[in-house]
């Protein structure tokens, strides 16, 4: 086994397809192919299903795929840490929960100063960034601070604090009439949702219909045409408030503080270009925020 034969079982099995991985590796499929059985033949397991539709994970592959991940992970934090801390390189995998709307002022900080950093940004919920940070899927993430972040295995720097507030479209509904609209909520998992279950569940709320929609965007433009009521951060609508666009609803303060943090894996190394995007953020956070 060598890390290139784990590249290639990781890319084949991100890719789904042998053709596909092959296109990415710029690799002849014949290459690709017999680095895989070769993989199977020193793991003494089959990792892929072979079928006319392509491939699937097996249930060993699927097994093996993280410890794949961590492997090649841990080797690019070795190459990583060997380089100029000073001047850094390489890719940097950042996630946040969608509604950190100040966000871009860490990352066009940290782009200025590190422009040779590869960094791309996806986002998610609590819960999923928390274990693609675990798994070594990410560098990092911003997320909801929770009980869910609380892990020995990772360190957690605080960021941002936020108020959330109850949104609708109309100025003149009291809070039992707003108690009554379908609830837009994000995807389960996400911190937002949470605060709110634990208010209409102190407050034994049944809601009559609830909505899972998938994005910040969507959220706000369903809110503005009446189809129900969200829980946001008040930065998230502050502009529609001044346009009359959207009317807030406050609850109390138990459900609606929040704080976002930055959380990566405990470690007793990191890569330059984390370091200083670590950095960077405390830099944003005392200065700028």
């Amino acid at each position: 086994m060598n890390m290139k034969d784990l590249q290639i079982f990781h890319t084949v099995a991100n890719c789904g397809s042998i053709n596909q991985a092959a296109k990415q590796l710029n690799y002849v499929q014949s290459n690709v192919t017999s680095r895989i059985k070769k993989l199977e033949q020193s793991l003494n397991t089959i990792l892929f299903h072979r079928h006319q539709k392509g491939i699937t994970l097996t249930n060993e592959g699927h097994a093996m795929l993280p410890y794949a991940k961590k492997i090649l992970s841990l080797v690019e934090e070795m190459k990583m840490i060997s380089s100029d801390s000073e001047n850094p390189t390489g890719k940097l995998d950042i996630a946040s929960v969608e509604t950190v709307i100040k966000l871009p002022y860490i990352l066009s900080r940290y782009l200025d100063k590190y422009d040779l950093v590869d960094l791309t940004l996806s986002t998610g919920v609590t819960a999923e960034l928390k274990e693609k940070v675990m798994n070594y899927e990410l560098d990092g993430a911003f997320v909801t601070k929770s009980e869910i972040t609380n892990d020995p295995n990772l360190h957690q720097m605080e960021v941002f604090h936020e108020k959330l507030v109850l949104i609708s479209n109309n100025t003149d509904m009291s809070m039992e009439d707003i108690i009554e609209k379908p609830i837009l909520r994000f995807s389960d998992g996400c911190g937002y949702r949470q605060k709110l279950n634990e208010w209409l569940h102190d407050q034994q709320i049944i809601p009559k219909k609830v909505m899972e929609l998938g994005t910040l965007e969507t959220t706000l433009g369903s809110v503005i045409s009446g189809l129900g009521v969200a829980y946001v951060p008040y930065a998230a609508v502050e502009e529609y408030v001044k346009q009359h666009l959207i009317h807030c609803y406050e609850l109390p303060e138990k459900y609606s503080h929040i704080t976002t943090v930055f959380i990566y894996r405990q470690t007793d190394h990191h890569t330059p270009a984390l370091k200083k995007f670590i950095d960077t953020i405390e830099e944003v956070t005392e200065f700028h925020i």
